[in-house]
């Protein structure tokens, strides 16, 4: 299965996003710049994780993105679905049932055993991608960190985090 680069984009977004203050926010062109991807690409998949209820979005000038709810609300699924769809990675096309010589429609009773088995294997990546949380990924990352990740998002904030004058706890974000 092959994931758009949106979803790798969208992971780190809003790892980077769970960082901000409580009135802070990010412009989309801010996150493309971090992280070198072009800003119109990655404008797209905000949109997506917006209308997702993943991010909320403060327009005009001072405006920019947050996260919509808490980090440990967010899950890698939440994320490939905003970005990919829900369609199945699989489609089956029921080929067995093609051809020159097709079998009799009795043998087509049951769904395809190719397809059963491609939709187990989704059915256990999606609940895997269910289980990881976007806290998950931050405190993994700073588990890691010797302080060099921190203080390079420290310094980017320092000079691209816009206040909005709007304080959200993170209480008040929706778990």
């Amino acid at each position: 299965m092959k994931l758009g680069d949106g979803v790798e984009q969208a992971i780190h977004c809003l790892t980077f996003l769970a960082g901000l203050s409580d009135d802070g926010v990010l412009s989309a062109a801010s996150l493309a710049d971090l992280y070198g991807v072009s800003a119109s690409y990655l404008l797209k998949h905000l949109q997506a994780l917006s209308g997702a209820g993943l991010v909320t979005t403060t327009p005009g000038p001072k405006g920019g993105y947050r996260l919509a709810k808490s980090a440990d609300a967010i899950s890698l699924l939440d994320v490939v679905l905003a970005i990919e769809g829900s369609v199945p990675a699989f489609r089956c096309a029921e080929i067995r049932q093609r051809g020159p010589n097709p079998l009799p429609g009795r043998y087509f009773y049951k769904p395809c055993q190719i397809k059963a088995a491609m939709l187990r294997a989704e059915k256990a990546y999606r609940a895997e991608l269910a289980m990881v949380t976007i806290a998950d990924i931050v405190a993994e990352v700073t588990a890691g960190d010797e302080g060099e990740v921190a203080a390079r998002g420290c310094a980017f904030l320092a000079i691209h985090e816009r206040k909005t004058g709007n304080r959200a706890s993170s209480q008040e974000k929706v778990k």
